[in-house]
């Protein structure tokens, strides 16, 4: 045990990477501010940057331009941004819980279960405010995961990486069926088809102001578990052997996951791969610490869905392309690459 503690805290060192780390936010930041204004001046009517930049810092309703921009794009980019963040701080959190690099909510039955419980509510209680909405998808969310968790779980030997997966997967397709024989039988497919294949579109900063605030807190709690994360991440029995409460950490973890999918699910819809590519991607980057890789994953992630919904609303001017749909021509190749790659490792 001893030699595997010092291999662990070895191997720590060499992967951290905490002046590339500070680096990469601060060059993530310059590129999430350029394409949040690049994303509020293209479109089906472009604008020049000095109209955004009056319309943000100097608002008139009267001017057609600040119309757009404040009342229509603006909130927008700044919903993909926020639930972006939040869909790759939940995939990076599952990563480094289950030591699972194909982990993501949309992989794992979270955002399944967030649509199902969305398209229960539309069948019944359709005259349901926002709030209830989100807390719905955080109830949705909870019984994917459980589904999931349980399921893998139904062995002797416990737990594994390829079992998390595949029991994912069969849970994701049971739930999707079910709320999409909802949507059939209640005839609520036209309402629920764009929404399922994901996007921003209709986004309000009435909605902003209550998920803002969810998904920021979210990231924060995880940030100040990021420490036990890392440890977690090379195993519960190094955990445990380093005096860390793995059960409470756990806990408080896959809350966060749930509020995070749940949040982002009820405001975009169940986009899958943004939390699978983005912590990848950015672990191979600055190491296996999670203090780093929170910060980081965030960043990017709200820079992918921002550059994802300004390609959605330019491939077809003026109409638009399911924002989901981008990420997932991305996402499917970099699946496919990490299964073919790691798909030893995971059983």
């Amino acid at each position: 045990m001893m030699m595997n503690k010092s291999e662990t805290a070895q191997e720590s060192k060499v992967y951290s990477r905490p002046a590339l780390g500070i680096s990469i936010l601060a060059l993530g930041s310059i590129l999430l501010i350029g394409s949040m204004i690049l994303a509020v001046s293209v479109g089906a009517a472009n604008i020049d940057f000095l109209s955004v930049w009056k319309s943000v810092f100097s608002y008139d309703h009267a001017r057609r331009a600040d119309q757009i921009i404040v009342g229509l794009r603006l909130p927008r980019e700044l919903g993909a941004a926020i639930t972006g963040a939040g869909f790759a701080v939940s995939g990076a959190i599952m990563q480094g819980m289950t030591r699972n690099p194909l982990a993501d909510p949309g992989l794992l039955g979270l955002n399944a279960g967030a649509s199902l419980a969305l398209a229960i509510v539309f069948a019944f209680f359709s005259g349901a405010g926002f709030i209830a909405i989100m807390f719905i998808s955080f109830l949705g969310a909870g019984l994917g995961a459980g589904m999931v968790f349980g399921l893998s779980s139904l062995n002797r030997k416990g737990m594994t990486p390829l079992r998390i997966t595949l029991a994912g997967a069969a849970v994701s397709a049971l739930l999707s069926a079910l709320g999409e024989g909802i949507a059939i039988f209640f005839k609520l497919s036209q309402d629920l088809a764009f929404w399922s294949a994901g996007g921003v579109s209709g986004t309000t900063w009435f909605q902003l102001k209550l998920v803002f605030p969810v998904i920021i807190s979210g990231i924060l709690i995880a940030l100040m578990f990021s420490r036990g994360l890392t440890v977690l991440s090379f195993g519960e029995e190094m955990a445990k052997g380093l005096g860390q409460r793995t059960v409470f950490t756990k806990t408080v973890l896959m809350i966060v996951v749930l509020v995070l999918a749940g949040a982002s699910v009820s405001l975009v819809g169940p986009i899958a791969f943004a939390g699978l590519i983005v912590p990848n991607v950015v672990r191979f980057l600055v190491g296996t610490d999670y203090r780093w890789i929170i910060p980081c994953t965030a960043i990017f992630g709200s820079i992918l869905m921002v550059v994802a919904d300004t390609a959605a609303r330019m491939v077809n001017i003026p109409y638009e392309t399911p924002m989901g749909a981008i990420v997932s021509i991305i996402g499917i190749p970099f699946f496919l690459y990490l299964a073919r790659k790691r798909g030893k490792r995971l059983s």
